[in-house]
């Protein structure tokens, strides 16, 4: 199917468009590409292929990321597995406990919340009560960048599917708020090592993650912080981003109903008894899928798997 055709198909939500360069909706050379990807993985014994991770929607993530180009699309697999094996990754998934999560939801808030009117998963993190001294005293860089490794996978083989399930088609992307109320530059020069490696790990290893990004709130003197942050990002991740000083409770409302957007936002939801929005992880994948059902089932009308994959 041309690219240049609106690829359709029904779900939960009404009718769906399938984004360009996904399943369903590739061009042949897309698609040829696709499948030479997978052929060459597949059978290189020295790549640790799984059929389950690397699904056709993953490999398409790797393959946008690099805008189809099989050799760069290569490099990047092969060096996020490099990655995967020295971090750790499956051992994080498998024992790592973030204990200290009350502790340091004082001092730096990130939280998953519920969805967009699109379906995907929000993400938000408020920087604004930032106080590193009581944080380090909590946990350390190392943990949390463990804890952030663990909610991509969570993202992926957890928040994504359940999504896909309830609104009938792929949801592959997230919805991420960044709040800079009261943030200071001397508060964020402390822990930019730690944002740059983020930024570096959703980037160079769980690519294509990124759906709508909204950064709240921004100081005067943030662009010059901008400027610094924005060299370790690519070009297609910075047009994603929507900067606003102030304003911002008009536009997250046109992407976010009310009651799905923490209060302290502009929307009405508060979480009581809970513990408030950050701790109470509010969304559908806490939903018990039906008898049956799996990641997949409810996008059985588009001939795409649900993806496996920010």
């Amino acid at each position: 199917m041309s690219q240049a055709q609106a690829a359709t198909t029904s779900s939960g939500s009404g009718s769906y468009v399938i984004p360009p360069g996904r399943l369903g909706n590739l061009t042949p050379e897309q698609q040829t590409t696709l499948d030479q990807f997978r052929t060459d993985l597949s059978s290189d014994a020295n790549f640790p292929w799984t059929p389950a991770r690397h699904d056709d929607a993953t490999l398409l993530r790797f393959l946008r990321a690099r805008k189809f180009d099989l050799v760069r699309s290569k490099e990047m697999i092969y060096a996020a597995e490099k990655w995967r094996k020295e971090f750790g990754v499956d051992d994080i998934v498998a024992n790592f406990k973030f204990e200290e999560k009350e502790e340091v939801n004082k001092y730096y808030p990130q939280f998953y919340h519920k969805t967009d009117k699109e379906g995907r998963p929000i993400y938000i993190e408020v920087l604004g009560k930032l106080d590193v001294g009581k944080l380090y005293a909590a946990t350390s860089e190392d943990r949390l960048l463990k804890r952030l490794v663990l909610e991509y996978e969570r993202f992926l083989t957890e928040r994504l599917p359940a999504c896909s399930r309830v609104v009938g088609h792929p949801v592959e992307t997230s919805c991420t708020i960044l709040d800079l109320n009261n943030v200071g530059l001397m508060q964020f020069y402390k822990v930019k090592n730690t944002v740059m490696e983020a930024a570096k790990i959703g980037q160079d290893y769980y690519p294509e993650c990124m759906g709508k990004f909204y950064i709240i709130n921004a100081p005067y003197l943030f662009s010059g912080v901008w400027g610094v942050v924005k060299m370790w990002l690519d070009e297609v991740t910075v047009k994603k981003i929507q900067i606003m000083s102030n304003g911002h409770k008009e536009v997250l409302l046109k992407q976010i109903d009310a009651g799905n957007l923490p209060s302290e936002f502009g929307g009405s939801c508060r979480c009581a008894g809970v513990g408030g929005c950050s701790l109470s992880d509010a969304g559908p994948w806490h939903d018990v899928p039906a008898a049956g059902a799996s990641a997949t089932s409810a996008t059985a009308s588009t001939s795409a798997p649900a993806p496996a994959t920010t």
